[in-house]
């Protein structure tokens, strides 16, 4: 990934929150990194372990970034499963609290605006999210690793991030 002609100074991590989560980072010195983080159960672990997973990668990642100046995350209104919205519940509760322990500012954005942002239609599918991703000159692994990079590039376009 690349510079996208962005004032360096300021570090933006967004997030597509979910067992397979999404993740989009802006670094201070414009470079953009991304990929996709699995926080599947492991087979002897307890139901909590996910989220301490969870916990400890944010922090990772945070450290890696020399700070973190604002979390964005897909803010999802309706899941189709049960378990993904007792999952993505617990995602986000970590995610905020986990902010707020840090002083690091969050906020959700809902899936329209970034698909709509991204593809010129609040409901776009996968497929076409990955697509605009790609013709930015990303190579999203997934969708998730996609819809991360359409809310950071949201974010970079229409939030006022301090340097």
């Amino acid at each position: 990934m690349g510079d996208r002609g962005r004032e360096p100074g300021a570090a933006i991590l967004s997030l597509d929150l979910g067992t397979r989560t999404g993740w989009a980072l802006l670094g201070r010195d414009g470079s953009i990194t991304s990929g996709s983080e699995s926080f599947k159960p492991q087979r002897f672990e307890g139901g909590g372990m996910r989220y301490l997973r969870f916990k400890r990668w944010l922090t990772e990642v945070k450290q890696s970034a020399d700070g973190l100046d604002a979390v964005y995350f897909e803010e999802v209104r309706r899941h189709a499963g049960v378990d993904a919205a007792h999952a993505y519940g617990g995602f986000m509760a970590q995610l905020t609290a986990w902010c707020e322990h840090h002083g690091i500012p969050y906020q959700g954005v809902p899936v329209g605006a970034i698909k709509k942002h991204a593809t010129g239609k609040g409901n776009a599918a996968k497929q076409e999210m990955v697509a605009a991703m790609q013709a930015l000159g990303f190579r999203p692994a997934d969708d998730n690793e996609a819809d991360a990079l359409a809310l950071l590039m949201w974010a970079i376009a229409t939030q006022e991030v301090p340097a």
